[in-house]
């Protein structure tokens, strides 16, 4: 089967320090290494910018579940937090926590749909059994 898109980005420069670019150029972004692993920031890092596409995608994949199962929800949101950890190889692993928030509907609702979602999006099909993702939905 083949692909429906394919995005296509180049990163340039040293690695955590450099620039990122897709190739239809409307993405282009500075990396720096945040203070918290001991670089300057100033920029933005691979995990903001991993943190803003699974928020956005399943986003997407919760709107898509709701509206399969005919949940009317009002205003919704979804966080994307990513925490990168160091590994006992010597390595690094990332985590990440889904916070959805989701209007109109009940708790037991929401929480359905989140698991619905987590089930769809591609972001969490990717990751599944690599790296520890949590999900949660509160209402509002």
């Amino acid at each position: 089967m083949s692909a429906l898109y394919t995005a296509v980005a180049t990163a340039t420069g040293d690695g955590r320090n450099g620039e990122t670019r897709t190739d239809d150029g409307g993405l282009v972004v500075d990396l720096a290494v945040p203070k918290e692993m001991g670089g300057a920031g100033g920029a933005s890092n691979p995990e903001q910018l991993f943190a803003l596409g699974y928020a956005a995608c399943f986003h997407s994949a919760l709107k898509l579940v709701a509206g399969r199962s005919k949940a009317r929800i009002s205003d919704s949101a979804v966080t994307a937090e990513v925490g990168i950890n160091p590994t006992e190889e010597g390595g690094f692993k990332l985590e990440v926590a889904l916070h959805a928030e989701i209007g109109g509907v009940d708790q037991e609702t929401a929480d359905s749909l989140v698991e619905q979602a987590h089930q769809v999006c591609p972001y969490s099909n990717a990751t599944r059994g690599n790296i520890e993702v949590t999900v949660d939905a509160t209402i509002g």
